[in-house]
């Protein structure tokens, strides 16, 4: 029985890893569809209504077991659930919210996984990380898959969410702040780091999941548009020798 079991992790292991291969590849080579995946949660529009959105990607990482899907439901359908099974692929949201339609995607931190999360940090506009903060022993393997992604997307903005500080084990944020090394990158990046508890909202000192959105909102909306971006790149400026010929 237990070769079995071995043996039916290992294929869920693998099943996972090809999932992710197909995700990777899906969304790199299919042209146009830069966002919208499946999604779990939707706010829709009333009928009738001509609403043009904002596409924004909010990519939410941490280690297995720190609360990533517990956390997504919170933000996109403003509730609280108890407990929520491991992810053992992709878990998708989405939020449409003040012209922005955010896709939040959590890919998940089993070790499997954790090899293709680099993959999605070009399309993501805000990098959320999830830690346990009840999980002191695997501190330093969050710190190092976190620095590694960071080295990779040195402008991407970062809110670190210090998960579960309901519990009585939890470390404080100061503790996080120093367990996370947060100083090496303070100043060099926007960084965002937040007391949370998922299943008891507003616990204690840890920040409101509803604060925490809302936060997010207003970061996506001071970001500029792709095409915006290009718009001013490309935008011709005359040059000196120019100006003095037209004068």
């Amino acid at each position: 029985m237990a070769a079995l079991r071995n043996l039916s992790m290992v294929i869920g292991a693998a099943v996972a890893a090809l999932g992710s291969v197909l995700f990777i590849a899906w969304s790199r080579y299919v042209p146009g569809r830069r966002r919208l995946k499946w999604t779990a949660h939707q706010q829709q529009p009333h009928i009738g209504d001509q609403v043009k959105y904002l596409d924004r990607q909010i990519l939410v990482l941490g280690l297995d077991g720190a609360g990533k899907s517990s956390i997504i439901h919170a933000l996109s359908t403003n509730t609280i659930r108890s407990s929520s099974a491991p992810t053992h692929g992709f878990n998708t949201a989405q939020i449409l919210s003040q012209g922005l339609r955010i896709e939040l995607l959590e890919v998940g931190g089993s070790l499997n996984l954790r090899t293709y999360w680099n993959q999605y940090l070009k399309n993501a506009d805000i990098m959320v990380f999830v830690v346990d903060s009840t999980d002191d022993k695997r501190l330093q393997l969050a710190r190092h898959e976190l620095h590694r992604l960071l080295e990779e997307a040195p402008r991407l903005p970062l809110m670190v969410l210090a998960n579960k500080q309901d519990c009585k084990s939890t470390l404080g944020i100061s503790d996080i702040y120093t367990e996370l090394s947060l100083h090496r990158i303070q100043g060099l990046r926007e960084v965002t780091l937040l007391g949370t508890s998922a299943v008891c909202d507003g616990y204690g000192q840890s920040t409101t999941l509803h604060t925490v959105r809302s936060l997010l909102e207003e970061r996506l909306h001071m970001l500029k548009e792709p095409q915006e971006m290009v718009h001013q790149h490309s935008t011709h400026c005359p040059t000196s020798l120019e100006r003095e010929k037209s004068a």
